[in-house]
């Protein structure tokens, strides 16, 4: 499994059970609000002023050792 910043946070949250611990750490703590259900990661990124390239990087790098 591969994220990318295009990717709904809504797709994302299902993907797996670490991801939300993972947002959640970056600052993201809106997973709930149906809003934020339909913004792509990057719009999610932006809104909280993460890197988004950063934090994809990092969670495809924790993700692929599972």
């Amino acid at each position: 499994m591969q994220i990318n910043k295009e990717m709904l946070i809504g797709q994302l949250v299902q993907m797996d059970e670490l991801i939300p611990q993972m947002l959640m750490g970056a600052g993201m703590h809106c997973l709930g609000c149906p809003s934020a259900q339909g913004e792509s990661l990057e719009e999610a990124c932006y809104v909280h002023g993460i890197d988004c390239d950063d934090l994809v990087s990092k969670m495809n790098e924790i993700l692929a050792d599972r």
